[in-house]
Formats: C-alpha cells, sequence, structure tokens
C-alpha cells in the first residue's frame, strides 16, 4: 500500500490537538459501507476503498496509540507507527472472517507501536525474546499488582510472585525491574523544567484500572469469539465443516474448482454448500454468544 502519502500526518509543529481535530473529520463507516470497502480492495486492488477504510479508523490507532505514553518516546512517532499497523490490518482484512476492521486492526496496531518501542529502547539491543517483550510491556502492571511501586531492587516475595504470573524466570524480572528503573527512561524521570519538575513519565500513562471491563473485552474478544466458533462448528456436518474451513478459515483458501474436483461436484454446489454452512455458523455463534452477553456481527 504505497497510495497513502495523502493520510493526516501527526507532528510535532502541528501539535496532537489540531492531528486530533482533523482526523476526526472523517466519518466513520456502517457495517455494510465497510464490506462493501473491504471486497473492493480484496477483489480489486481498489486504493480508493483501502484509503477510506484506513482514514475512518484513524480515531481507533490514535486512542491506542495514547496508552503507550510512558516509554519516553515522541507521541507523534508513536501515533504513526500505530498508522502504519492500522494499514497492514487494511492490506489483510478479509472482511468474509465475520469480524469488524476494528477488532482486527488493534492488534495490529497494537504490534506495531511495540515494535518501534523494542526498536528504540536500547535494551532491545540485549535480546528481544518473546519472555523479555512479555516483561517489557507488562512488568509495571505486574509491580502494580503485587503492590511493588518503590523504586529500586523488587523484594524477594514479589519477584516470585511476578515470575510466576508472567511465567518467566525470577532473573529475567530483576533484570528487567533494573533496567527500566535505572536505564533508558525510567518511567520515574521527572519531565519538564518550568515548574513542573515533580511531574514523571508514569504520570502520563493511561490509567488501566479506570475501566477494567473494556480492558479486558478488548484483550480477549478475538480469543472469546474463536472459543465460540469452535463450539459453533458442531452444527455442521463433516462436508460443511471441511468446505467451509478450506474456502473461509485457511489462510489460503482452496479454490472451488479444486474442491469441486475433489467432492466429485460442480462449483456451484460447493458454493452453495460454502454459503449455507457460513450461514448456519454464523447463526449458532450468534446463539452461543446471546447466552454469554456478547455481540456477534451481522
Amino acid at each position: 500500500m504505497s497510495t497513502y502519502t495523502n493520510l493526516p500526518a501527526p507532528s510535532p509543529e502541528q501539535g496532537l490537538n489540531r492531528y486530533m481535530q482533523e482526523i476526526r473529520k472523517f466519518p466513520l463507516l456502517e457495517p455494510e459501507e465497510e464490506y462493501m470497502l473491504a471486497k473492493r480492495w480484496v477483489d480489486h486492488q481498489d486504493a480508493t476503498a483501502a484509503h477510506k477504510m484506513v482514514t475512518s479508523h484513524l480515531r481507533l490507532a490514535a486512542k491506542i496509540a495514547m496508552g503507550y505514553r510512558g516509554y519516553g518516546l515522541p507521541q507523534a512517532e508513536v501515533i504513526s507507527e500505530a498508522n502504519v499497523g492500522l494499514m497492514q490490518a487494511v492490506k489483510r482484512f478479509d472482511p468474509e472472517k465475520g469480524f469488524r476492521l476494528a477488532t482486527y486492526a488493534m492488534w495490529w496496531i497494537r504490534a506495531s507501536i511495540q515494535e518501534y518501542i523494542l526498536r528504540s529502547w536500547s535494551l532491545v539491543k540485549l535480546g528481544t525474546t518473546s519472555a523479555q517483550k512479555k516483561l517489557f510491556f507488562n512488568l509495571r502492571k505486574a509491580k502494580a499488582k503485587v503492590g511493588a511501586l518503590e523504586e529500586g531492587d523488587l523484594r524477594p516475595e514479589n519477584v516470585a510472585r511476578i515470575a510466576h504470573d508472567l511465567n518467566v524466570s525470577e532473573t529475567e524480572v530483576i533484570d528487567m525491574n533494573r533496567r527500566l528503573s535505572g536505564g533508558d527512561a525510567s518511567l520515574n524521570a521527572t519531565v519538564g523544567s518550568d515548574g513542573e519538575g515533580s511531574t514523571q513519565w508514569q504520570d502520563w500513562l493511561e490509567d488501566e484500572d479506570s475501566d477494567q471491563a473494556n480492558d479486558y473485552a478488548e484483550r480477549n474478544e478475538l480469543e472469546m469469539r474463536r472459543a465460540l466458533l469452535v463450539q459453533a462448528m458442531a452444527v455442521l456436518n463433516d462436508r460443511e465443516k471441511d468446505i467451509l474451513m478450506q474456502r473461509r478459515l485457511a489462510d489460503e483458501p482452496v479454490t472451488l474448482e479444486d474442491l469441486s474436483a475433489s467432492y466429485g461436484v460442480s462449483r456451484e454446489r460447493i458454493r452453495q454448500i460454502e454459503v449455507r454452512a457460513f450461514e448456519k455458523l454464523q447463526e449458532r455463534m450468534r446463539e452461543l454468544a446471546r447466552g454469554k452477553g456478547m455481540a456477534i456481527p451481522a
């Protein structure tokens, strides 16, 4: 996607308030409009349709980016990285999977931001294993959970608790805590030099406890829907399940021609089975979702 040179771009000179005002001008998409735009991109590589999907979700990217204000990096750059993740999400979005773009895009946006933060901190030079990444982005929350808010080394009992909760070694917890507390840009470092010396970087962090239900829902929505999908698949017979999985759930969908040859029926018959199976699956997922207080988009 190289068609986004005309996207609004945050910059220190422009100011974030002005940028936020600009992106609010782009209207949000109704489900039907989003689906049609996504189909135009998937089927015809329509750059105009992709551009409209991106601009309608710039507010989502900015909102997620604001949750990463505590890492000592220019906010404009963090938002720019969020927009990169958004564009990658639009590029890969499949409207036939039954999810809205916002649900899909937030994972790409967060991944893009986190990779940028890791590249920007010198600790990344020491290695970026999955354990280090997990510690980097979760240690502050884990410390707050056990009441370890003071600077300096953690008490042994807190080290043990955090290591257990994050499934890492105690040595990794100690090392990462020392790097974050006294390394590149401590969250306890003061900000400002004109009477604001008492303000710390951590004061700019988003309050993760202000809306725990919403935060939990965002982090677990896909996992919950995947669980519903597994349950709902039981409503299909073996042929429907196989065709649907190969046509709708595979990373590289099998063609109608191949399935037609495999089952010894016409392409149109395979298409009919696929559509019917998808309708049955969606109906069953909605029934299961209602029982759990969830909403499955049409």
